[in-house]
């Protein structure tokens, strides 16, 4: 029987006390997680580092596509995304409102003496809220990743880079704030990777974990800050917050799933995967700028092109401006019907989005060329 996964594990239980119990039970585990922190891994964000480790390693051996398979047998990618953000909302709600049942007054003054306090000692009243604030942030990176495996996105959790496009996903932080960080901080969870790459996206991908804890402990602090509306507020933004890591999770995996799904038609369909691939990049290259979207489609591109056909293109490897005339001349080469190329070349020239001038240009030139031969 394939192990139920934590804070999703009473999925088709309506009954309200057993909802609250797994709840309960995830907070349990979680109290145990802070009461090991230090006052100086709250302030310095170094709680984030460590939750990562706990939150991400264990749950993605058990938070596999095939689990969803056969929890959620005969239903769409999208149905099973989206009970899966029903159920983190639902989650959500309820562990507010406990937390929220637990606190006599505001709880911004108590952040505040973390100021005074040792490295080693953590104020009584952080400790609640830093129960709450490591469920909250676990429950939105473990349905981000739910998400992203549903759609069929592999990601690592032991790649700094694909940690970090995890946790800017699921709680809402941009590329450019997380990479103001101090140089001092070297993360647990990246340490044996920085050993091998200690350089580059890789070093600061690792060097960003501690300024999003810093900046989590900041977001949630507003929950508690409103005198008199501590349960309702916490319940609200709980929801809303996991609400929008859900949605935001599901329109960036599913792009990319889209774009997966036209890398593995057009190599599908094509008879010339060689050429298509020198076509494709010289349409990429028209307007002199890559989106994420066309750089993640041809890196799928040549990955299926060497699977399915053992075509490892070496000369366009080693290209650094692309010729138009080097894939005219190609073009013009090449006998027979190429009908396909040209259905590939517009498909990725509308990967991300309606056609600019230079985009149409290449493909009239192209279109032009295969009607003339």
């Amino acid at each position: 029987m394939t192990e139920v996964l934590p804070s999703f594990d009473n999925a088709g239980d309506d009954d309200a006390d057993a909802d609250r119990e797994a709840v309960e039970q995830e907070r349990a585990k979680l109290r145990e997680f802070v009461a090991g922190l230090s006052a100086d891994d709250i302030k310095s964000g170094g709680w984030f580092t460590k939750l990562c480790t706990q939150a991400l390693r264990s749950y993605a051996e058990k938070a596999t596509w095939e689990y969803f398979q056969q929890k959620y047998k005969g239903v769409p990618a999208d149905g099973i995304v989206g009970q899966q953000i029903k159920l983190a909302v639902k989650n959500a709600m309820i562990e507010g409102g406990i937390t929220s049942s637990l606190y006599n007054g505001t709880i911004a003054a108590t952040i505040g003496s973390l100021g005074g306090a040792s490295p080693a000692t953590v104020p009584a009243g952080v400790f609640t809220f830093m129960v709450d604030l490591t469920y909250i942030t676990q429950l939105q990176m473990r349905l981000a990743y739910d998400i992203a495996v549903i759609y069929r996105i592999p990601l690592d959790v032991d790649d700094p880079e694909d940690t970090m496009k995890l946790v800017r996903v699921a709680l809402g932080i941009k590329a450019g704030e997380a990479a103001r960080v101090s140089l001092k901080f070297v993360p647990g969870l990246v340490r044996q990777v920085l050993k091998k790459y200690y350089s580059g996206a890789v070093l600061a991908a690792a060097k960003s974990l501690p300024f999003v804890g810093k900046h989590l402990l900041q977001r949630n602090i507003i929950k508690f800050g409103i005198p008199g509306v501590g349960i309702p507020l916490t319940i609200l933004v709980n929801r809303y917050t996991t609400l929008a890591a859900g949605r935001y999770a599901k329109s960036v995996f599913r792009d990319e799933a889209e774009v997966i799904e036209l890398a593995d038609t057009l190599i599908r369909r094509t008879q010339h995967p060689r050429l298509m691939l020198w076509v494709a990049w010289l349409v990429i290259n028209a307007d002199g700028e890559i989106t994420d979207a066309e750089r993640l489609l041809f890196q799928r591109l040549t990955r299926l092109a060497w699977e399915r056909h053992q075509v490892d293109d070496e000369q366009l490897a080693n290209v650094v401006n692309i010729d138009p005339g080097e894939v005219w001349h190609r073009i013009d080469a090449e006998p027979g019907d190429l009908s396909d190329v040209v259905y590939a070349a517009e498909r990725v020239a509308a990967v991300d989005g309606d056609l600019n001038t230079h985009e149409r240009a290449v493909i009239a030139e192209l279109r032009d060329r295969c009607q003339r031969r």
